[in-house]
């Protein structure tokens, strides 16, 4: 144990410098950045098109020879939704007090375009593969449109890093500590029974993946929502005081509270964008990767489905948390008798719902973020394995078979691991893909753009389903494969 911890206090002196630069000095500002020029440039497409992209998202289904619309949407809601909803947003809410809640809202509106813009792009630079499912996210539109194969090759590493082992590392601890506490199972259980679900998944392949996502995801969402709806409708009265309580600690006037004594409105928005970021992945790279395996007619088409992601991962499932939370007598209590006491995120979130729901909320906690944290464990393999796919060309399967090893491993591992080094782990990978990525899409928005302006141009000549042709469109068509675009007849 003495040489885990000094290896651990190593790693530490290591990555946190560079950790806290990123998200100090460059992610903090480049992510709000982008997300509002990004909804300047496609003229408030989240608020212009929100109808629309609600109703493209649950009528995006797809030919059925490939993954459709719908279900690329569904993986990447696994991905999402997982403990940056839970566990996350109680962290945020402990570190950054109620006023992270408001900067992890503020991310979320301008990460509806940043996720349109990144998944539009992956859908115009996607490649099929031999299994007739498409192969495509950052890595791919970085070297085919800006050329630069060593930052493609710099994401991919990124990517594998963060969603190959620390965000499955995060999920399957997250899993083991509710499954603890809600029902005394060991820890090591909890990760042997995951290790064999996620295998019987992950040997599937990315249709399995996409299966999976699209009958599990909807369940989740909505019961979740329902219950927290409950606890909203119960707790009416107190709802203008907590919402005020947000408003005023994201500015700084509010009172100190809980884990956030003394915190400044740089913590606040620290903690709620980089919570905002790790729960919806607006500007991350991820979900296009996923935006990318969609055979659909248009890449706006699937670039309008991600981007409601975003609303109902953040502006729904992570509010649904926080109101259970800050509505509870629990976190009250907490924030007078423990103030900087360290929290395992997703207890606090139980003993609120217990505090709510009785025995039940404790055992309703455990139950959804086993479905949130094991949908995400998938949806991260099929991330992974794009993405190891792309630096290993010519030996993919071998590659692919080593990574499921590795997968496995690490949910494994991460079910015993200590919360807080996994979390910072992720955090460094999450900054160091993200800012990656931004930068490519702030280089390439011009093509999402024109790619935008093509599909609402055709909605206004009365076309039901625009489609694609990257010769109308492009600057530069060839670079789009012959076999992508314009679409397959199947």
């Amino acid at each position: 144990m003495e040489f885990i911890d000094t290896l651990r206090d190593a790693i530490y002196a290591i990555m946190n410098p560079i950790s806290n630069f990123v998200w100090t000095y460059i992610l903090l500002y480049l992510l709000l950045g982008a997300g509002i020029l990004f909804t300047v440039l496609t003229r408030g497409m989240q608020f212009r098109l929100f109808a629309h992209m609600a109703k493209v998202t649950f009528t995006s289904r797809g030919s059925g020879s490939g993954v459709s619309g719908f279900q690329a949407f569904a993986t990447s809601l696994a991905a999402r939704v997982g403990t940056g909803n839970l566990a996350g947003v109680a962290i945020a809410l402990w570190v950054g007090g109620p006023g992270a809640i408001f900067w992890m809202w503020m991310t979320a509106l301008v990460g509806f375009a940043t996720s349109f813009i990144e998944s539009t792009l992956a859908q115009v630079y996607k490649q099929c593969n031999a299994d007739g499912v498409y192969r495509g996210g950052p890595a791919y539109y970085i070297e085919r449109a800006l050329g630069q194969r060593w930052m493609s090759v710099l994401f991919a590493i990124f990517l594998l890093i963060a969603y190959g082992l620390a965000f499955n590392g995060a999920q399957s601890n997250t899993i083991a500590q509710g499954m603890a506490q809600a029902f005394s199972i060991p820890n090591w259980i909890t990760g042997v029974v995951l290790v064999a679900f996620t295998a019987l998944v992950i040997y599937g392949g990315l249709k399995s993946v996409a299966r999976t996502a699209e009958k599990i995801v909807p369940i989740m969402a909505i019961g979740y929502f329902l219950v927290a709806l409950w606890v909203l409708l119960s707790n009416l009265s107190e709802v203008p005081a907590m919402l005020a309580l947000i408003v005023k600690s994201a500015f700084g006037y509010g009172p100190a509270v809980g884990g956030a004594v003394g915190y400044t409105i740089k913590i606040a928005m620290e903690n709620g964008i980089k919570r905002g970021l790790f729960s919806n992945e607006a500007g991350m790279g991820s979900a296009p990767n996923a935006a990318a395996q969609a055979d659909v007619k248009h890449p706006a088409a699937q670039g309008l489905v991600q981007s409601f992601g975003v609303f109902i991962d953040t502006l729904v499932i992570c509010s649904c948390t926080a109101v259970v939370i800050l509505l509870s007598g629990v976190y009250e209590q907490l924030m007078t008798t423990s103030p900087g006491k360290d929290i395992v995120g997703i207890q606090l979130t139980q003993d609120a719902m217990v505090d709510h729901l009785g025995s039940f909320g404790e055992i309703f906690i455990a139950i959804a973020i086993l479905l949130f944290a094991f949908t995400s464990i998938i949806a991260n393999f099929s991330y992974s394995q794009i993405n190891i796919e792309y630096l290993f060309k010519r030996h993919a399967k071998a590659a692919v078979s080593v990574l499921r090893i590795a997968v496995l491993a690490m949910v494994m591992i991460g079910s015993i691991a200590k919360l807080q080094f996994v979390w910072d782990f992720a955090d460094l990978a999450m900054g160091l893909m993200a800012t990656t990525n931004l930068i490519a899409i702030l280089l390439l928005c011009p093509i999402a753009l024109r790619v935008l302006r093509d599909y609402e141009t055709q909605r206004r000549q009365g076309v039901r389903e625009p489609t694609f042709d990257p010769k109308g469109v492009l600057k530069r068509p060839e670079q789009v494969e012959a076999d992508v675009w314009p679409r397959r007849d199947d």
